[in-house]
């Protein structure tokens, strides 16, 4: 081939076009009234997807239990889920897995002015308590009372919707309610006081451990098949986190989503976000959740586990 075939052909090489590797489309499952949607606005604010290998297309689901049948019908790749689910999932027989998002969980709130002081005082009255009666903080609170000897068989229950608990509680037809994380910051922005959150009952409980207790669940065959990807996207929703936490420009621009409009209540979500973020993620922690798991299951009989005796095998998601 002489000097002028070379050029030709070089010349006709370089005028192909050039097809990027496709990226993995990443489906995620995100409540209308959660957090994942401000990491997923930050990924995007924040210019954290202009150079990754994944692509992620977002559905807005209801409740939590609206996140579970989708992931479950195949309509949404990743959801955030608890690891107590995905290990009765798993017993069931699929092969849902479980990465930490997040360790913040509810706490218990009363008014300003309450004679609520502690869970002994919670006898007798009414509590709001999100989630219904097999939520996570609300089996959590009967174990630790039952460790202390206090009887809350007195306590009337009162199971419903976390943003009109928050109403009852303000209109005074409950006395103090159980809620998760961000709608407990709210009412503490307003004034009302705080008796203790998740962390406080597992550490009364002898968890010394920072578990997470939210996390991105999603089927383990298909993050084997994308695994680079996957990965990347954890490390990439991380750096976002930090973002959020680190730079009150970015903190700025997702909070039209948090829908707070005073400073106050502001400053407590953003205080509460930035202390859930998973500093340690390893075997100390997965053996605490082994035996926050032997708690539930007994107070819960079985319930909220089902029957498995332990945390199924293969739950907590690793890419080796």
């Amino acid at each position: 081939m002489n000097l002028k075939s070379y050029l030709f052909l070089f010349a006709l090489l370089c005028s192909l076009p050039c097809f990027a590797a496709e990226k993995t489309v990443i489906r995620l499952g995100v409540l209308a009234f959660g957090t994942l949607e401000w990491e997923v606005a930050a990924l995007k604010n924040e210019h954290l997807l202009d150079t990754a290998d994944f692509e992620i297309q977002t559905q807005v689901l209801a409740s939590p239990q609206a996140a579970e049948v989708a992931l479950q019908a195949g309509a949404v790749d990743m959801i955030v889920a608890d690891w107590i689910w995905t290990s009765k999932m798993r017993s069931a027989g699929t092969d849902f897995t479980f990465y930490p998002y997040s360790t913040t969980s509810g706490a218990l709130v009363v008014p300003a002015n309450s004679a609520i002081k502690s869970v002994k005082d919670l006898s007798g009255k009414r509590l709001g308590i999100a989630g219904g009666e097999l939520d996570k903080n609300w089996l959590l609170l009967q174990a630790f009372a039952n460790q202390q000897a206090i009887d809350l068989k007195s306590v009337s229950p009162v199971f419903g919707a976390p943003p009109l608990l928050n109403q009852q509680l303000i209109q005074g037809r409950i006395d103090a309610v159980l809620n998760y994380w961000h709608f407990a910051a709210r009412l503490e922005a307003q004034g009302y006081q705080q008796i203790l959150d998740g962390k406080a009952l597992l550490t009364g409980l002898g968890i010394k451990e920072d578990v997470p207790t939210l996390g991105y669940v999603f089927k383990q065959s298909w993050a084997t098949a994308h695994k680079t990807a996957i990965e990347h996207f954890f490390s990439t929703a991380k750096q976002a986190k930090d973002k959020l936490c680190s730079s009150n420009e970015a903190w700025a621009k997702i909070l039209p989503l948090t829908k707070a409009e005073d400073l106050p209540t502001q400053t407590r979500l953003k205080e509460g976000y930035c202390a859930g973020r998973v500093t340690e993620w390893g075997q100390a922690q997965q053996q605490a959740a082994g035996r926050i798991y032997t708690l539930l299951r007994k107070v819960s009989n079985n319930k909220l586990t089902g029957t498995a005796e332990t945390i199924q095998a293969g739950t907590f998601w690793t890419a080796h």
